[in-house]
């Protein structure tokens, strides 16, 4: 057992391979979400993400998948700093829009670690507010 929790940060596509991706993509997601060593992290953003799209099409089951994680997770609920932050970081290092928002949530959330299943060569690896991991890597 660690001396404290690791504080993470998942990335929307995280929990949407952990709920709707092939076996391969999926063991991974679940793998983390059911590491009892850490400390899970996010922000209506992200939220807004994945509940909303799940409710349009009817697919409950997956709503209330994603309502019990955000149900445990600490919210940055700052959406104006959320979004000076986020703004800055763009400006800096040319991340896109909605992965700035996660990042600067992440890092006012002082995350250990921010997980994705975006790839290493998108622009969200350019941004050094916090250590970003690659799910599949």
């Amino acid at each position: 057992m660690p001396d404290r929790l690791t504080r993470t940060f998942l990335d929307s596509g995280v929990l949407i391979a952990a709920y709707n991706a092939r076996r391969e993509l999926k063991a991974p997601a679940l793998a983390v979400l059911k590491d009892p060593d850490r400390v899970f992290l996010s922000s209506p953003f992200v939220r807004h993400e994945v509940c909303p799209k799940a409710l349009f099409n009817k697919r409950h089951q997956e709503y209330r998948f994603y309502r019990e994680y955000f149900r445990r997770a600490v919210m940055f609920n700052d959406v104006r700093l959320v979004l000076e932050r986020a703004s800055r970081e763009s400006a800096k290092s040319g991340v896109n829009a909605m992965d700035s928002i996660h990042l600067a949530a992440a890092h006012l959330l002082r995350s250990d670690e921010f997980i994705t299943t975006e790839t290493p060569r998108k622009s969200i690896y350019r941004s050094s507010l916090v250590k970003i991991v690659y799910l599949f890597g």
